[in-house]
């Protein structure tokens, strides 16, 4: 055999092992780029309560319809949501549950509702207004609200039919005030409130005012206030505790956005923001 001969089948021996090993590598490193890729989506799942790449991506605007007595809390986790999720934008009508409940069945443009009590959030989902079953993320308890320092010595309840003493309640409609009535039931008092206020920040700022002694609002409200207000517990609070339903809407126009939202409020953080400001876990 010449020298040439051989030279040439060397060097198509050469070629075709070459070959082969590109081949073996394109092969390894699609499959590898595959499975750091999924990694990477899944690790930077916008919305971030799930961790998993089939979860719902936040995007756009999202209108949130919830109880006034979130919006501190709710204000909060907003801006974190916004954070974690760029390009979002987390826009809040805060108010009476009942309220609330009304204008998302009348129609109004919202992608997620959250009720301070779960007969609220039944007048929505009775309508076929609600995206799934809602959730139950916290509960939130009463506690009588007075001015700094407690002028009139109120003790509990009972103190609050006492001649001269002005009490603000929400309206019976109000998840606040269906439960204020529980409680006064529960401890067998009829009290005739001065003012009927349609949402609990209302019955709050009567007191700030000055234009009532008292009023029963959740724990929650007196502690965002504390610098202006003091609580009362009283023991016939632990017979009304609210449930806080959350859930997508069913004609939300950012069906992604809400779905994600609602998981976030669901997750650790949300919880921790949640419970720091006296919410009780579910």
């Amino acid at each position: 055999m010449s020298t040439h001969t051989t030279a040439t089948r060397r060097l198509a021996v050469a070629a075709a092992a070459a070959l082969a090993l590109s081949l073996g590598a394109t092969a390894c490193g699609s499959g590898g780029g595959s499975t750091s890729s999924a990694a990477s989506s899944s690790a930077s799942t916008p919305g971030g309560a799930t961790g998993n790449s089939s979860a719902p991506k936040a995007h756009g605007d999202i209108t949130v319809f919830a109880a006034a007595s979130l919006k501190e809390t709710f204000t909060d986790l907003g801006k974190k949501f916004e954070a974690a999720n760029p390009g979002t934008k987390v826009t809040f009508n805060f108010g009476g549950s009942s309220a609330l409940a009304s204008s998302i069945n009348s129609g109004a443009p919202a992608d997620v509702f959250a009720a301070a009590s779960p007969a609220t959030m039944k007048t929505v989902t009775d309508a076929g207004g609600a995206s799934g079953e809602p959730k139950t993320f916290v509960k939130n308890t009463l506690t009588i609200a007075v001015p700094k320092g407690n002028p009139k010595h109120i003790a509990g309840l009972k103190d609050l039919t006492a001649p001269g003493v002005k009490v603000a309640l929400c309206a019976k409609e109000v998840p606040c005030g269906a439960a204020a009535q529980t409680a006064l039931k529960a401890a067998g008092l009829n009290l005739t409130p001065v003012t009927l206020e349609q949402d609990v920040k209302g019955a709050l700022t009567k007191v700030e005012l000055g234009e009532v002694d008292a009023s029963l609002v959740y724990k929650t409200d007196v502690q965002s206030d504390a610098a202006k207000i003091d609580g009362v517990d009283f023991p016939e609070a632990d017979k009304a505790v609210n449930d806080y339903p959350i859930a997508a809407l069913a004609k939300a126009p950012n069906k992604d956005g809400a779905a994600a939202f609602v998981a976030y409020i669901q997750s650790p953080e949300a919880k921790q923001v949640l419970t720091a400001a006296g919410f009780q876990a579910p």
